[in-house]
């Protein structure tokens, strides 16, 4: 039954997806569901890390913003195809990932916390202070993938459709991880890292893993957001607001389930976008934002997602001590018995026959 509800909740939440260009009444709202999905694909990715492995980086941003400027320089510097040049920047994203995670998995918890912030901070003054490669404080203009003769709504339509495919990728490789031996082994140093090294989980080796796959779908999201917005400002890519960004949305929707980080992209893009719009420039969506993620933290600290789920369990039927049984099954079971006393006794019997002989 559980198995139906699934595939069905699955079948709704894709042909919502796909119909909401279609129904969204102004290029705003369109660019709004694009936002929301880039959201969605980056709080996905980090998820590889925070939700399997349990380890907190606020400095996810670094490689959102690597992947981004990776793509656009990729474009400008060689005249790649812009999908082409897209996926090289995710790889070489990776690629920087495994030193990177070599040097920063070694430790842990706040310390594990503290390198990833000042991995994007480092990153953020390079991109500023290299202005003749990455445009520095001026910024990056990106090429257009698409011709002029494409129109602004249809541009967010398309890139609107290419978010939603990346994430698609992302959480079907999530799900296969999950299911996996190597997901076992993530998710037993999620619980207890000392007691799964000593039970001969490589747990090093699987956290790097981790680590890679992660930068690498982040890259990804990185750069087809760069495509899309067509402009590149060092102090937006590479901010420690982004990356935790990543971490609400991941936190609110629950970090141990699957459509957790894509609920949680839905509900905190919107109330940002919403936030700005109504706001302007202030920094009002920040304090609801901290608000919001207090509340999380204090009353859902596993986030929505595990927090309904445990309601609609209290309401489920649940499963009988004692098994009902019909008048026939009992006079069934009676004859077995019966018959097996009896088969018992004769054999005893017959023992004693012989021990008397």
């Amino acid at each position: 039954m559980r198995s139906v509800s699934r595939a069905v909740g699955l079948l709704v939440l894709a042909v919502a997806v796909l119909a909401f260009p279609s129904l969204a009444p102004d290029p705003f709202i369109l660019s709004v569901g694009v936002v929301i999905m880039s959201y969605a694909v980056l709080a996905t990715s980090w998820n590889f890390v925070g939700g399997f492995t349990g380890y907190i980086s606020l400095g996810h941003a670094s490689y959102s913003g690597l992947g981004a400027y990776a793509t656009a320089l990729l474009v400008i510097h060689t005249s790649l195809n812009p999908w082409v040049a897209m996926l090289l920047g995710g790889l070489v994203v990776a690629a920087l990932a495994v030193p990177i995670g070599i040097a920063s998995l070694r430790v842990r918890g706040a310390s594990f916390v503290i390198v990833s912030i000042a991995m994007v901070l480092i990153l953020l003054l390079v991109f500023q202070s290299w202005g003749e490669f990455t445009g520095g404080s001026n910024g990056l203009r990106v090429p257009r993938p698409f011709d002029e003769s494409v129109l602004r709504p249809e541009q967010h339509e398309r890139f609107f459709y290419l978010h939603a495919a990346l994430l698609a990728v992302a959480l079907l490789a999530w799900w296969a991880i999950d299911r996996s031996r190597f997901g076992t082994g993530l998710k037993a140093i999620r619980e207890d890292e000392d007691k799964a090294q000593s039970l001969g989980v490589p747990t090093f080796n699987y956290k790097l893993t981790a680590f890679v796959i992660s930068a690498f779908f982040t890259a990804l999201g990185g750069g087809l957001y760069a495509l899309w917005f067509g402009f590149l400002d060092p102090i937006f890519q590479f901010s420690i607001l982004v990356g935790s960004y990543m971490v609400l949305m991941s936190l609110l929707g629950g970090i141990r389930s699957l459509f957790g980080p894509l609920l949680g992209a839905v509900i905190v893009g919107y109330a940002v976008e919403f936030f700005k719009n109504q706001y302007g420039d202030t920094q009002f969506h920040l304090v609801a934002m901290g608000l919001l993620l207090g509340l999380v933290v204090l009353f859902m600290p596993d986030g929505i997602i595990p927090a309904l789920s445990s309601l609609l369990n209290r309401f489920r039927p649940q499963a009988a001590s004692i098994r009902e049984v019909s008048a026939g099954d009992l006079a069934e079971q009676r004859r077995t018995a019966s018959a097996a006393t009896s088969t018992d006794d004769e054999s005893t019997d017959r023992l004693s026959e012989g021990a008397q002989r």
